[in-house]
């Protein structure tokens, strides 16, 4: 995850701007700082990658009579900026222990801190919805953004989504509806860049970016990528021990008690959203930012193929695809079938075709379970077998 394979992978994706991520480490910061061209009004460039400078800060601490734990997003404009928040927050905790440190420091705390360092830096909430570190969390979290940010509230306009939900997840509460809702990936190796993120028609120009986010404005952020929610491990609710996975309404009928053993369910994060919702599911608002949900191209080749996605099958028909289109979000967004047969496989050009509709079949995660996305079905078994994707 150095700078130039971050801006090699960003060029196969096709992607061109990027979150530096960890910009409180102080020897990621000076590489930052070394290899980091300035750019656009606020944004800075390497090879042919902008990049946007951003931090992940882990806040622990108690607030009325309970244990927080959330992790917020910092972005800033300058150098100068990032210094200022990291001088600040060096007295506060160690921040060479980790990329994403962990911070004895209330979350409201913070956004003065960020705040007072320049008006122009950003704070939102991450993953809201994940049971441990965020926002919304069954264990550590809060019912409502006012209860944890009090009077500086006004200062949180966007919400990340997190790879355990999506937005019609988030769509169900009202609350929400003033917020925008902005989904990053949550890379943590080069190959899973862009695996959700957001597509704009602005200038590349931070302030710009912006506003485009905070105004809502569906002419200029068209929409966001997202991971299908149900693949991650804690969705639903269920006990793996007995292997019963269940929907929050089906927990609610057994008292959230397994009905195999009599212990008590762990608790998922679409049954939180279920507690704070105030309307159906379905419910879409008027004022809502498009998504599309995709799969990882490699994935897709490899389900179709029936190979690991490291396989040296599956990583020759990527580069020739991305190759042949210039890059993967054009081969899962935008290539018409015929050229996907000129270039790939049926099979293969069959699965992109799928994703694109949202044609797949879903087996939620729960309990530590990971879900199960497939293309292909069991009947469309070939002699090898059919190999889910996750």
């Amino acid at each position: 995850m150095d700078i130039e394979n971050l801006d090699k992978w960003a060029r196969l994706k096709g992607i061109k701007l990027i979150g530096t991520g960890d910009f409180t480490h102080p020897e990621w910061l000076k590489t930052l700082k070394e290899k980091l061209e300035p750019a656009e009004s606020g944004l800075f460039k390497y090879g042919s990658t902008y990049f946007i400078l951003t931090s992940e800060i882990s806040c622990i601490y108690s607030k009325g009579g309970r244990t927080r734990k959330i992790h917020i997003v910092v972005f800033a404009p300058s150098f100068e900026t990032v210094d200022k928040i990291n001088t600040q927050l060096s007295w506060i905790g160690n921040l060479k222990s980790d990329g994403r440190p962990i911070l004895g420091l209330d979350a409201k705390e913070l956004v003065r801190i960020v705040m007072d360092a320049d008006e122009n830096a950003k704070i939102l909430p991450a993953h809201i919805w994940t049971p441990w570190f965020s926002l919304f969390g069954a264990n550590s979290g809060f019912d409502a953004i006012e209860e944890c940010f009090e009077d500086l509230t006004p200062n949180i306009f966007a919400l990340e989504t997190g790879l355990s939900s999506d937005p019609p997840m988030n769509w169900r509460l009202s609350k929400l509806d003033n917020y925008a809702l902005v989904s990053n990936s949550d890379a943590h190796s080069p190959s899973n860049i862009g695996r959700e993120a957001n597509v704009f028609d602005t200038e590349l120009d931070y302030f710009k970016i912006v506003q485009a986010i905070k105004s809502k404005d569906p002419s200029k952020f068209l929409f966001t990528i997202e991971f299908f929610p149900q693949e991650g491990k804690y969705h639903f609710d269920g006990h793996r021990n007995c292997n019963i996975l269940f929907s929050p309404k089906q927990t609610k009928e057994s008292n959230c008690v397994c009905p195999n053993c009599g212990k008590p369910l762990t608790i998922g994060v679409m049954h939180r959203v279920e507690k704070l919702a105030d309307r159906d599911e379905g419910f879409i608002p008027q004022n809502k930012i498009p998504y599309k949900h995709l799969i990882p191209l490699q994935e897709i080749i490899g389900e179709a193929v029936e190979m690991g996605v490291k396989s040296q099958t599956v990583q020759k028909e990527y580069q020739k695809l991305v190759n042949e289109f210039g890059g993967e979000f054009k081969v899962l967004l935008d290539v018409s079938r015929e050229d996907l047969d000129r270039v790939a496989s049926p099979r293969i050009a069959e699965g992109i075709i799928r994703v694109r509709k949202g044609q797949v079949k879903i087996t939620p995660g729960y309990d530590g379970v990971y879900g199960k996305i497939n293309i292909f079905g069991e009947e469309e078994k070939k002699e090898e077998g059919q190999k889910s994707l996750f």
